[in-house]
């Protein structure tokens, strides 16, 4: 069943895709827009609970001022054309990372669309903008320590810290299975706390050409692969010794 994966993306290959078709790097964005359209719906219809879409890093400020305001206002845009639809379709939207260095035109538009698919469900669609995961641990750490009390910490509560309400809607599962289009593998600052033990795949499709088959093909591979979380199975010590130490202790007389 995959009706409560928690499936993330990092959305790599927009600028690449354009410049190889012979286009300006925003004409991908705009391309990439269209991808995430395609693949929140084939998430929900493949009953993935919880979608999270790295849309625009903290390091990502440091591309050039004209590609930064297209990003800007290309997630503007989203959010105005998508709310309404994500609201009747049961899409809940959040956005995390910064709010304080984005665009106020931008941040009312965050606000409107998380208020306006608040009510909807099951289905949860977070988009990461100006967000790094270690500024995120950070922020926790720095939460926890004005709250004192650190020897009561557990994991769990420590990701609660990494929420930060009322913005990011509360806590989230743990990362099941983490994508990266682009060809490129790492993980870039994306959620590292919560990728612990996810299963990683990583695509050279470019972002723009990813779709519905790409995302089911991803789903297949993380259901092929054993989860064991640093568990093994048990085995009977004969049983797991190598064959030939097996005959030794057989003819010794230690085993049946």
């Amino acid at each position: 069943m995959t009706s409560r994966l928690h499936v993330a993306i990092i959305m790599d290959g927009n600028g690449r895709w354009a410049v190889s078709r012979g286009r300006p790097r925003t004409a991908g964005h705009v391309a990439g827009a269209e991808a995430v359209r395609r693949t929140v719906e084939a998430a929900r219809d493949q009953g993935i609970g919880t979608l999270t879409l790295f849309a625009f890093s903290s390091d990502n400020w440091r591309r050039p001022d004209g590609e930064v305001r297209a990003l800007m206002r290309l997630f503007r845009r989203y959010l105005v054309t998508e709310a309404e639809r994500c609201a009747e379709n049961g899409v809940r939207i959040h956005v995390i990372g910064r709010r304080d260095r984005l665009p106020p035109r931008l941040l009312e538009t965050i606000e409107a669309a998380e208020a306006a698919t608040a009510g909807a469900g099951p289905f949860r669609l977070r988009i990461a903008v100006d967000y790094s995961a270690r500024d995120t641990i950070l922020r926790a750490a720095s939460r926890l320590g004005r709250l004192g009390r650190p020897e009561d910490l557990s994991r769990e509560a420590f990701a609660r810290f990494l929420a930060e309400p009322p913005h990011d809607g509360g806590p989230v599962p743990d990362v099941d299975l983490l994508i990266r289009t682009g060809g490129e593998k790492r993980l870039s600052d994306f959620l590292l706390w919560e990728c612990a033990y996810a299963e990683l795949v990583f695509t050279d499709r470019m972002w723009p050409d990813f779709g519905a088959a790409d995302l089911a093909e991803a789903v297949r591979e993380f259901h092929s692969r054993e989860r064991r979380f640093g568990k093994v199975t048990a085995t009977p010590a004969s049983a797991a010794a190598p064959a030939p130490l097996q005959r030794e202790t057989r003819r010794a007389g230690l085993a049946g």
